[in-house]
């Protein structure tokens, strides 16, 4: 399969080096200093930039007619002109906030905890985000995942960084060091507390799931998730 890496950061190196242990052909390095050249040669395109350029990697991707797998987080405003464009090109798009196999199924955890906790009302939910200093948005993608899976299936409405309604989950964000990311949602009560905890070691896992992702979509039309690479539906 030909890779094309759009953003060659230190998820992008990851990503080329477990792509040439898979077998797997590079075409495009792209970064802020070289163009699109060699992207139409790819079979995939995988896009973990910053913000400002995903929205223009992931169109020429599809312009180019390659579909495009983004962990890039920090520029949803943008996403549902992405997806028309993807439905336009007739392409294929998977777009995720977090790629990690283990954190996919901690979405579905997660999802199946606050169905069970939605029946308790004596249980109030928070969650914690701790990421790397080099990490531009706050609260991570993940942790909006989360807040948006308990919001889903709860009847809690919205989340915030701030001081919490009654129908608010609190996100609090940290920011140390080199940690690759760790997500803790927590129901706390009078009595006691319920907790699940994501935690990743390196950048490996989200870089392998990507990689899985891209494996997956070549060949396939349409917008997907991760739950339909996994099988999780």
């Amino acid at each position: 399969m030909k890779i094309a890496l759009l953003g060659y950061g230190k998820m992008g190196q990851v990503i080329e080096r477990i792509a040439l242990e898979r077998g797997h052909e590079i075409v495009l390095k792209k970064d802020e200093f070289n163009t699109y050249d060699g992207l139409s040669n790819a079979d995939v395109a995988i896009d973990f930039s910053v913000p400002t350029a995903a929205v223009s990697n992931i169109s020429n991707s599809f312009h180019a007619n390659v579909p495009v797998i983004s962990g890039t987080t920090g520029w949803l405003e943008h996403y549902d002109e992405m997806l028309a464009l993807c439905k336009e090109k007739n392409g294929g798009f998977i777009s995720s906030s977090n790629f990690s196999l283990g954190v996919n199924i901690f979405f579905e955890l997660n999802e199946y905890l606050a169905k069970i906790m939605s029946k308790f009302d004596s249980y109030s939910v928070d969650m914690e985000e701790i990421h790397h200093t080099q990490k531009l948005d706050a609260p991570s993608g993940t942790a909006i995942s989360l807040a948006k899976g308990v919001i889903e299936n709860s009847s809690y409405t919205n989340w915030t960084l701030e001081n919490p309604e009654p129908n608010q989950i609190h996100i609090e964000t940290k920011r140390i060091g080199t940690i690759p990311g760790t997500h803790t949602v927590t129901y706390n009560s009078a009595v006691d507390a319920i907790e699940i905890k994501h935690t990743a070691h390196n950048r490996e896992g989200f870089a392998l799931g990507a990689l899985i992702a891209a494996e997956w979509i070549v060949g396939k039309h349409g917008v997907f998730t991760m739950k339909d690479v996994l099988n999780l539906k």
